[in-house]
């Protein structure tokens, strides 16, 4: 078994599809959608990250998933729904850890695709690609406590709690507590 994150999926983006949905990488023409995806107070409430304004901060985020990508950091997947074209939510596995093959997990979704099992499929899709191409060994997925959706779908896929820590991130003017939910490969079997 190895023990090295595959270096070599960071030549060329991968696109990726599944049955509803692409995954590909982002570009500037998204920074409107993405706005419009991370200021949405339901996508926002429980993302404890700034919240754009404008779609200059969106375009400075897209910039930031690119270089990511190019220093072998992190992907970050705009998805795609195939019938519409429209786009409808992003994936990133990011800082990734190449010593430990561990990459932490993030994702958003606009609220009118919610329920319909578009980021079930989404994390089949992109969890499994982690552990098979990237050669992850495992996940981490940082959650804010209140968000008991999040919660709920990180169980379904077999996530554990791996840690709770209190009041360990300061962001609005406060101190916030955060679960750590983590996947082993092993735990997909």
């Amino acid at each position: 078994m190895s023990t090295q994150v595959n270096e070599l999926v960071f030549e060329t983006f991968p696109e990726l599809e599944s049955e509803r949905l692409q995954f590909r990488a982002y570009n500037l023409n998204d920074a409107k959608t993405l706005l419009d995806l991370r200021s949405h107070q339901a996508v926002s409430k429980y993302m404890d990250t700034a919240i754009p304004t404008c779609t200059e901060d969106t375009e400075k985020r897209i910039k930031g998933y690119h270089t990511a990508f190019e220093e072998r950091q992190g992907i970050t997947w705009a998805i795609i729904e195939k019938n519409s074209g429209k786009h409808i939510g992003d994936f990133g596995i990011w800082r990734i850890d190449k010593q430990n093959s561990r990459g932490e997990i993030g994702y958003i979704l606009h609220p009118e695709y919610w329920g319909k099992g578009f980021m079930t499929e989404t994390l089949n899709t992109l969890i499994r690609f982690g552990f098979r191409k990237l050669n992850l060994h495992s996940y981490a997925a940082n959650v804010n406590t209140e968000n008991e959706n999040s919660k709920a779908l990180l169980l379904k896929f077999g996530f554990k709690l791996e840690a709770y820590f209190r009041e360990n991130f300061y962001y609005d003017g406060r101190f916030l507590d955060s679960e750590i939910y983590c996947l082993l490969e092993s735990d997909l079997n």
